[in-house]
């Protein structure tokens, strides 16, 4: 569990980035939803963290790729795969960022 901000710290609309290997970024939705994905655009070497927030979708700031907050899963070309999805908690106001496990490695 990473520590990334205090809720009133990340406003409804913005975004935070987490400077893990590899980075995450941290977004809070306008209906005060907490989505956390890798932070780099599976297309190409960009960070969604600068990208343009829009409900639960996430638009890359390079080429316009768009990702689903909620499952990682692009809905538009020129992005084929996913990002990873992280959990989200908040505890006594502080947002925290449950990192998922790589896919094929042993937990």
């Amino acid at each position: 569990m990473i520590p990334v901000c205090r809720l009133e710290d990340l406003p409804k609309g913005e975004s935070a980035r987490v400077a893990t290997n590899p980075p995450i970024a941290v977004f809070h939705t306008d209906d005060g939803g907490l989505y956390a994905v890798d932070d780099t655009c599976s297309h190409q070497d960009a960070s969604l963290s600068e990208g343009w927030l829009e409900g639960c979708l996430i638009e890359c700031p390079l080429h316009a790729a768009s990702f689903d907050l909620r499952t990682g899963l692009p809905t538009c070309l020129p992005a084929r795969r996913p990002v990873r999805t992280h959990r989200v908690s908040v505890e006594d106001g502080l947002v925290h960022v449950h990192v998922a496990a790589e896919e094929g490695s042993a937990a």
